[in-house]
């Protein structure tokens, strides 16, 4: 299996997310991580697994993030397993300002419109989209999410293989 990590990352955290989902997904196979500017069609050539991440912004991925994959073909990703990310703020954290909880509620986190996006051009999810959580706007990460990352990683890897 031959999988690509793409990303975009303001303050660091959903790169080094990235990292850690990369780590995670590769085993004993190769894993490319490249961040949403440097990405082109060749490095989507004989991936067999795609995980898209991005920071949730607006209550959604980054603008970047969505363009590249509205950009891709028709059916681009058939026979492709995929999954989605995004870095957000705890529950917690959402809770402390009403308003946001009811919004969040309402138009959800960055993960969900990449993953409605990837099975859009043929992807095949391999997971429920995922959130990683910061502690503040410009984070840092919480203490084990990277860990988590990695483990997401793995057990998505091991299920695709078997199944």
């Amino acid at each position: 299996m031959s999988g690509l990590v793409v990303y975009d990352s303001q303050y660091g955290n959903t790169q080094k997310v990235a990292e850690a989902v990369g780590k995670g997904l590769s085993g004993q196979e190769p894993c490319k991580l490249v961040h949403i500017d440097r990405i082109c069609k060749e490095d989507l050539v004989g991936i067999t697994f795609l995980i898209v991440g991005s920071p949730t912004q607006g209550f959604s991925a980054t603008a970047k993030v969505k363009m590249w994959l509205d950009s891709l073909p028709a059916n681009r990703l058939k026979g492709i397993h995929a999954a989605a990310f995004d870095t957000r703020f705890t529950p917690e954290k959402i809770n402390e300002v009403g308003i946001l909880s009811l919004l969040v509620s309402v138009f959800g986190y960055g993960a969900k419109p990449i993953a409605k996006r990837l099975t859009k051009k043929g992807a095949e999810l391999a997971g429920e989209p995922v959130g990683f959580y910061v502690s503040d706007t410009e984070g840092p990460l919480l203490d084990q999410e990277l860990e988590r990352a990695a483990s997401w990683a793995a057990q998505l890897r091991t299920e695709s293989n078997s199944g």
